[in-house]
């Protein structure tokens, strides 16, 4: 398989990197704010540029002097993302002009040996362009003037950005037909860790203070020929715990991140335990019907506690997850992480099965048997048959008589006995119930009615055939 060109956007802060990295990609992937230091991790995007995919490569502003927190994990994120460039673009911001810092990170970058395109942002058009020649003493042959807002030659700076550079034979985009897995969990549980871990770089940001994480980081991984998108998101914090605009954003790409995979890897800290927040990223988990696995974090630093009764808290809380996979685990020097890919593939193999309506029936038919349906004022269940509507989650439909006599204990012993005849660990399953409506009802009825009644026929519009009358009579008899 062929590798992509890299194109990386670096340069100080607030100059508009993200809202530049967006336009590109036609998408809102990287969070843009007025705020400095919004963007930590390096983001990476495919997107196609005059018929050839490159990835595009977000960075976080570089300020060596800089005060804001993880200032030195940020600079040596956007360092990565310089060495493995093919095509670098530095921003710069137009309506403030060139400075001292612009010209630090110039002087770095033409030291590289790269191909490098000053790219002039906030120049809203044509009007503008004076603004431009302030520039030129950075150095760089290739200048552009844009605007990452107004989408002012966007076009003409990925023309320069690209010019020269040798393109591979096209490779199919490998995401589409990937397994998509969401790391989630509240703030400070160990995820960027584990991202970091089984990509076996520093792709995340790591530090003990809680919020490190502010975007939904996708990172691609083939494993024995499987692909894999790894999605490291922002933690999840009560709505009265988001302080500002930035934490809300976050919150939202990372809700949305659940949505769009198939599998989710739920890391809990093995020291704190479940907590209210985690049984509301459970239960959104459920809702949306996406496969889960359990990761118990930091269980190197667990001393006297049982693994058992550890589990046992976590599925009293949330009754779904006591049919997960469950791994306790250290992010930090991989410990029982070798598995982790195997069980995502059989998550989702299992969000995607299909079984029989003759296997159901025949199920439903010795479940009923070992535990009849309850009388509930004077009427009882009829469970007529059974059928799987949907995959991805598993979505299957009684017809019964009459929905309001399925008790909840009753369905639950029906899910129960499901799950130990089919399994879908790690998976929900839904149960609808669909009784019948009126509409048949009232047919059925008037078949009925049909079937057992007659009309009295005057004798002098009976007629027989000859021979006919004389059978008639002999069978009577």
């Amino acid at each position: 398989m062929s590798k992509l060109i890299k194109i990386a956007l670096v340069g100080r802060p607030n100059v508009g990197k993200s809202s530049l990295f967006n336009r590109i990609c036609k998408k809102r992937i990287s969070i843009v704010d007025e705020a400095e230091g919004v963007t930590r991790d390096r983001l990476y995007t495919d997107t196609e540029v005059f018929g050839h995919r490159v990835t595009i490569i977000d960075t976080g502003g570089i300020d060596p002097s800089s005060k804001l927190p993880h200032n030195e994990e940020i600079r040596r994120q956007a360092e990565i993302a310089i060495e493995e460039a093919d095509s670098i673009i530095l921003v710069a911001d137009g309506r403030v002009g060139i400075t001292a810092l612009d010209k630090q990170i110039a002087q770095l970058l033409l030291q590289q040996k790269k191909k490098v395109t000053l790219a002039v942002n906030k120049i809203d058009g044509q009007h503008q362009m004076d603004l431009v020649h302030e520039f030129y003493p950075l150095a760089i042959e290739n200048m552009v003037a844009v605007s990452a807002v107004q989408g002012f030659q966007i076009a003409e700076l990925l023309e320069a950005a690209i010019q020269g550079l040798t393109f591979e034979e096209e490779v199919e985009p490998t995401t589409s037909s990937a397994i998509r897995v969401a790391v989630v969990g509240r703030p400070n549980v160990g995820k960027s860790t584990f991202m970091n871990y089984i990509l076996q770089e520093e792709r995340c940001v790591v530090s003990p203070v809680a919020g490190t994480t502010r975007d939904s980081i996708d990172a691609d991984l083939c494993i024995d020929g499987v692909n894999y998108t790894f999605i490291d998101t922002a933690g999840i914090r009560r709505k009265n715990a988001e302080h500002d605009v930035i934490e809300k954003f976050a919150a939202i790409r990372t809700e949305r991140a659940i949505e769009r995979a198939d599998v989710c890897i739920f890391v809990l800290d093995a020291l704190e335990g479940m907590t209210a927040q985690e049984k509301r990223i459970a239960t959104h988990i459920e809702e949306h019907g996406k496969g889960c696995i359990l990761l118990f974090n930091k269980w190197d630093l667990v001393k006297g506690f049982r693994m058992e009764h550890c589990l046992k808290s976590i599925q009293e809380e949330v009754s779904f997850l006591k049919h997960c996979p469950t791994f306790f685990v250290s992010a930090k020097n991989g410990r029982n992480l070798d598995k982790i890919f195997s069980v995502v593939k059989e998550v989702y193999e299992q969000t995607h099965r299909r079984i029989t309506t003759g296997q159901l029936n025949k199920f439903m038919e010795k479940a009923i048997q070992k535990c009849h349906p309850p009388m509930i004022q004077g009427r009882r269940l009829r469970i007529f048959y059974m059928a799987q509507v949907e995959v991805h989650p598993p979505k299957f439909v009684l017809f019964v008589n009459k929905p309001e006599l399925m008790s909840p204990t009753y369905k639950k012993y029906i899910i129960h006995q499901f799950r130990e005849m089919y399994g879908f660990a790690g998976v929900p399953v839904l149960f609808m119930l669909k009784g019948r409506d009126a509409k048949t009802k009232k047919q059925e009825e008037a078949l009925v009615k049909e079937e057992f009644s007659y009309e009295e026929i005057p004798e002098e519009e009976v007629a027989f055939e000859e021979g006919e009358e004389a059978f008639f009579e002999e069978s009577l008899s």
